[in-house]
């Protein structure tokens, strides 16, 4: 008798075929299997979903499509990682298959029985960690960390200050781990792949490379089989990746460690928009991990989670070498506020900041000029006519770089070269307009070339940002060169800010970070403040060096309150403000929300389909406990000439918000709109 199969497939979470599928096997497989299965004119990835039920000889039997054909040879996924996909699914409002097929190799559908049995071939005995690094002498608060973490369950919250030396806790929590269970496996998670080289080396240098895989969506697909292999069979037993990890499978999983847990780039912008390091407590729960998030400026969510018992909080003030040192005031760098508004106008590098600069210089020092702005001008524009460079397929403009003299628009990616002349009133004139990394770098350039190294040298500068570390092994170039000395200077975005373990640099300079001062969003306050203590902690973090440290921030408003905080590295002081404000607004953490946004291909139409969405919500159970706000257009409106318009959706209640959103669901696909193109629902959202 044949079986039938219920098995999840890659669709959408609107697509008029989401959830399971109906297959047929000859054989009963059971729930967790791999299976190809034809889906249209294609073939695809499968999951086996349910346990498989026999068909009779009736006319039913032929109902549905025979499979394609299973994966023998990789064990089947396990019920827990099953159940952490459907949890994802229902709580972040997707489909089963289009969450579980996104955590799978998408090599493993065109892989014949030889390649895939090629792949399996184990070694004959699975290998033990072997430790070709020491570990190094605990501080008293790492020990007592690692104390707390073996004594109680968790979710543990460590927050750290930089240069604390929090990822030693992570090594060694894992080493102290992997002793007592030599089959455990750990899975180390980094926001961005540019923190993954300095972190994996280590994690190598400590366990042997046999014992640590990468995870992240920079790697080749041979690459990406072969991670998820080594740790779906076990023989890798810490996987280090960026957030599309949490769906690593890992049946031996005992800990779990998300550094840099405030970041933004743990929350999925497009498909299923799941926050990883939500889920990676949720999975912890399920696995019965114990999870360890760390950060020197945590989210105001897991800070409140440790205000109200659900965390444990580990303390790490000190850094590293304070200790030993008497605990002097020089440990942190010393902030240094610089007022714009008393300073010339047009004035780019203060005459004390650009001192401070050429000092380290002498000294054989490092510093960093940190700008959130790639390329070398945001705007080109006419001084005769008013032209700017606006992208024809986008409400934003293209961004002017130098580098290669194109107008590049950071949004759909549209690029053209750069005009010889206004292309409206024929005017040479064309100017850039505002500052990116480019031009910093080159202006910097142009205030120090009468400045010498002490041995006669040019001063070295070097710019890191999205532009230069494009290109493969660029990254690990730059950061090759700047661990060897190799460069004086370094101008970078906010990826240079995160995790880096710079030991020469003891200045740290921000350069008009007052943008997010104002905002309209209520997080980048929580954001600027977490930005610039990551900043300021790539200084000093060499003990000798520390009490010559400094951050300096040029600013026009140095009286504002954030800043206050910022000079005595207080984050529980910021963190405190913030939440009454929060609390104030029933703004989350004491609030709730989500987004239904809207493609279409005009902006009348994205909002017509909210209106009707908004309207029909009126008569579910539940709407009298939510709030339903007008459309309105996202910030950046259209792009790719899609216009874009979003819906936010509150509740004091997150099981009430859970129930009408559910409820919505059917509402929302039964909506129809001409020229309507998609839409999404968008649980937690950070950008709104």
């Amino acid at each position: 008798m044949p079986h039938r199969l219920a098995v999840v497939v890659p669709t959408p979470a609107h697509s008029s075929i989401g959830g399971r599928l109906s297959y047929l096997s000859e054989l009963p497989l059971l729930p967790g299997a791999l299976v190809r299965v034809p889906l249209g004119r294609r073939e695809v990835l499968g999951v086996v979903w349910e346990p498989a039920a026999e068909v009779g000889a009736g006319p039913d039997a032929f109902e549905s499509k025979p499979i394609a054909g299973s994966l023998d040879g990789i064990d089947r996924l396990s019920a827990n990682w099953r159940q952490l996909v459907t949890f994802s699914a229902n709580y972040y409002q997707r489909s089963l298959g289009e969450v579980a097929l996104a955590g799978l190799p998408p090599q493993l559908r065109d892989l014949s029985a030889q390649q895939l049995a090629r792949r399996l071939k184990r070694p004959d005995a699975l290998s033990e960690p072997q430790a070709t690094a020491a570990p190094l002498p605990l501080t008293v608060e790492q020990g007592e960390a690692l104390a707390a973490l073996a004594a109680d369950d968790g979710p543990f919250l460590l927050f750290g200050a930089t240069g604390s030396g929090k990822t030693e806790v992570y090594l060694q929590a894992a080493q102290r781990l992997l002793a007592s269970e030599p089959q455990a496996q750990v899975l180390v998670m980094v926001p961005e792949i540019n923190l993954t080289p300095q972190l994996q080396e280590r994690f190598i240098a400590r366990f042997g490379e046999d014992n640590v895989v990468a995870m992240n969506s920079g790697m080749t697909p041979p690459q990406r089989l072969k991670s998820w292999l080594a740790a779906h069979s076990a023989a890798a037993r810490i996987v280090l990746g960026t957030r599309m990890s949490v769906f690593a499978s890992m049946p031996r999983l005992r800990l779990i460690v998300v550094d840099e847990e405030h970041d933004p780039s743990y929350k999925q912008q497009e498909g299923a928009r799941y926050s990883a390091r939500d889920l990676a407590v949720y999975r912890g729960k399920l696995e019965g991990a114990k999870v360890l998030l760390g950060s020197a400026t945590p989210s105001l969510e897991s800070w409140q989670a440790c205000e109200k018992g659900r965390y444990q909080r580990l303390v790490m003030a000190s850094r590293v070498g304070q200790a030993e040192t008497g605990g002097t005031a020089g440990a942190f760098p010393a902030v240094r506020l610089v007022d714009m508004n008393l300073q010339p106008k047009k004035t780019v590098f203060s005459p004390q900041l650009l001192d401070a600069i050429q000092q380290r210089i002498a000294r054989g020092e490092q510093s960093l000029v940190f700008l959130n702005r790639r390329g070398y001008a945001p705007v080109l524009a006419c001084t005769a006519c008013d032209w700017k460079s606006e992208c024809p397929n986008c409400s934003a403009y293209r961004v002017f770089h130098k580098i290669d003299r194109t107008l590049r628009c950071h949004h759909c990616g549209y690029t053209e070269r750069v005009p010889r002349a206004c292309p409206v009133c024929g005017n040479v004139d064309i100017a850039p307009v505002g500052r990116g990394t480019e031009r910093l770098e080159e202006h910097l350039g142009e205030l120090l070339a009468d400045v010498k190294q002490a041995n006669g040298e040019p001063v070295r500068i070097a710019r890191m940002d999205a532009d230069s570390t494009r290109l493969k092994g660029a990254l690990e170039q730059q950061l090759a060169r700047m661990h060897a000395g190799d460069v004086d200077v370094l101008v970078g975005t906010q990826m240079v800010t995160k995790g880096h373990d710079f030991r020469r640099i003891t200045l740290v300079a921000a350069i008009n970070p007052d943008s997010a001062l104002f905002s309209s969003d209520f997080r980048a306050p929580e954001r600027l403040f977490g930005l610039l203590m990551q900043a300021a902690g790539r200084a000093g973090r060499d003990a000798a060096q520390a009490g010559a440290s400094e951050m300096w921030v040029q600013t026009w408003h140095p009286q504002h309150p954030l800043f206050a905080n910022l000079r005595k590295h207080d984050y529980p002081a910021f963190a405190a403000q913030q939440l009454r404000e929060r609390e104030q607004a029933g703004m989350p953490p004491f609030g709730f929300q989500a987004l239904l946004r809207a493609e279409a291909r005009t902006q009348e139409a994205a909002q017509a389909f909210l209106n009707a969405a908004s309207t029909a919500a009126q008569e579910l159970d539940g709407a009298d406990r939510v709030t339903l706000y007008s459309a309105v257009p996202m910030s950046v409106q259209r792009v790719a000439n899609v216009e874009r318009a979003q819906l936010l959706v509150e509740s004091a209640s997150r099981g009430a918000l859970q129930r009408f959103l559910a409820a919505w669901q059917p509402v929302l696909q039964a909506t129809r709109e001409k020229g309507l193109i998609r839409w999404a629902v968008d649980v937690d959202p950070l950008v709104i």
